[in-house]
């Protein structure tokens, strides 16, 4: 891509209101990026100097910014409607489109066992060509990571996707693996650089993390973790699902449980899912049911039965849009799926929720409650 265009196509995505969807959406409408940021609200629009500065910081640091039409570009990826129309990456380019790779999730607070579990499967999985796609978050992320890296002579190339910019490590007691990882695998990001953790953004990067690998594996997860959020969406995307079995006893680790007796593969160590892999790698399982109102129903009911939004004249229309929102906010284009509605109109409502004072923009693409903005 020519530097021109890179610059006017990271301006349209940070602009204000735009997210993947609608990027793709300006994009065929107005033919280019350039074209498109002239309809776009000029105090929405991210500044051309901004952009010209992001590109010169990622040389500096040695990051690729590779876009969805670079020969880089994960195929996998591309198949998503909100595929992400840039992506920051430091170290090896070559293993985005790995033939093979399994996307291992689980909970962060794992226990001992969970996390060598994770490990060891990582480690074989490595040690077999199979890419280990992972989030570097703490607990079964990080060991999952640690497992690929110790693998064919402590050389192991691994994916970790990350919910900040791709040069801010988070959290910071990962700081070696982070640095283990750019050596020997990658580390991607759809955020601009220097981008902080924000709640929204971790849920967010999860469709990223399923759709890189040919299969999810969960580790430890409850009954509504993002584990869960992530398992679905490798099922959307026609992923194998796999699960590790957990006791009766352990509610922190029944999501597991229940990811099985819907069709998810029981899988105890690395064989179980190179079996799959080898053989069926494009079977159906069965088309177990993540619902999206079960994976919302605890925060949806929160903001229910404490519905005290200050919703008034036009808004009242708009009062279950009000209700999707979870207290730490969320991306818009994720807004748009959930609720079923034509972006135009999601789009309206949100602007006259803003003009209303009933929601705030806490980034260019995330919004919260205003009662719930701290």
């Amino acid at each position: 891509m020519q530097y021109q265009e890179l610059v006017n196509w990271i301006q349209l995505i940070n602009s204000g209101g735009v997210g993947p969807v609608t990027f793709y959406k300006l994009l065929e409408k107005y033919q280019t990026a350039r074209q498109a940021i002239k309809y776009i609200d000029k105090e929405k629009i991210f500044p051309e100097y901004e952009a010209k500065t992001e590109i010169e910081k990622a040389h500096k640091q040695g990051i690729q910014i590779i876009t969805f039409t670079d020969k880089e570009y994960p195929q996998t990826l591309k198949s998503l409607n909100d595929a992400p129309p840039i992506l920051y990456v430091k170290g090896r380019t070559d293993i985005l489109n790995y033939p093979i790779g399994v996307s291992i999730v689980g909970a962060r607070n794992a226990s001992v066992p969970r996390r060598k579990i994770a490990s060891k499967i990582a480690f074989d999985l490595t040690n077999n060509d199979v890419l280990v796609i992972s989030g570097m978050a703490r607990g079964i992320d990080a060991a999952a990571h640690k497992g690929a890296l110790h693998a064919k002579t402590q050389k192991g190339p691994t994916i970790a996707v990350l919910g900040t910019g791709v040069d801010v490590i988070y959290p910071e007691e990962n700081t070696e693996l982070y640095e283990q990882i750019c050596l020997y695998g990658a580390v991607i990001s759809e955020y601009k650089l220097g981008t902080s953790p924000q709640t929204s953004n971790f849920p967010r990067r999860n469709r990223i993390v399923s759709a890189l690998g040919s299969a999810v594996l969960v580790v430890d997860a409850s009954q509504n973790s993002g584990s869960l959020i992530t398992a679905r969406l490798g099922l959307e995307q026609g992923k194998d699902i796999f699960a590790v079995p957990s006791s009766p006893t352990d509610g922190k680790s029944s999501g597991t449980n229940c990811l099985i007796k819907e069709g998810a593969v029981l899988t105890e160590n690395a064989n179980d899912i190179l079996s799959v892999l080898r053989y069926t790698q494009n079977r159906q399982i069965k088309q177990f049911e993540i619902k999206e109102q079960d994976l919302f129903a605890n925060r949806l009911d929160k903001v229910e039965k404490n519905d005290n939004i200050p919703v008034k004249g036009k808004s009242n229309n708009f009062k279950p849009l009000t209700n999707l929102i979870p207290d730490e906010g969320m991306d818009i284009d994720e807004l748009i799926r959930i609720s079923g509605q034509p972006t135009d109109k999601v789009m309206a409502q949100i602007t006259e929720l803003e003009i209303e004072d009933i929601i705030k923009r806490i980034n260019s693409n995330t919004i919260v409650l205003k009662g719930k903005y701290k």
